[in-house]
């Protein structure tokens, strides 16, 4: 069986792309602003990392039935880790834009010498943008268990 034959990993990696293209269309018409970037950063609207879980679990579970074990795996996995994304995730970007924060206010305290770079802060999601990727993912998942 070749790879791109496999229908589950198909959904998600497409669940994926069209995840982030989405976050780039988005920056487009809310920022009128170019960022490709956003290609390949996590956190934001909407979750690409729910949508690829959405999107695996449920065309394993067109292919193989709700009852197979496979599902079960899928699912149990795909919880783990849109939990992840709103909770330890989220968790650690806050403490990223508190960080950045006192670094500015303390940059006088610093050697001319040393710079700190921002620490990155989109790193989580909330639970709507978890929501609209797992929908998403939900989707693309039941379009590829149909072919």
């Amino acid at each position: 069986m070749s790879l791109l034959a496999n229908t589950p990993l198909v959904a998600a990696f497409t669940a994926t792309l069209i995840a982030q293209t989405f976050k780039l269309a988005l920056v487009l018409a809310t920022e009128r602003r170019w960022a490709p970037e956003r290609l390949l950063e996590t956190g934001g609207m909407p979750s690409s990392h729910s949508a690829a879980v959405a999107a695996l679990a449920t065309s394993v579970g067109m292919i193989h039935g709700l009852g197979h074990p496979y599902f079960a795996i899928t699912v149990v996995f795909g919880t783990i880790v849109m939990y992840d994304a709103t909770g330890i995730r989220r968790a650690a970007g806050h403490h990223a834009e508190l960080l950045n924060d006192l670094v500015e206010e303390l940059s006088h305290l610093f050697d001319e010498g040393f710079q700190p770079r921002a620490l990155k802060t989109l790193l989580g999601h909330t639970y709507p943008q978890v929501l609209v990727g797992a929908v998403l993912g939900l989707t693309t998942g039941w379009v590829f268990g149909l072919m």
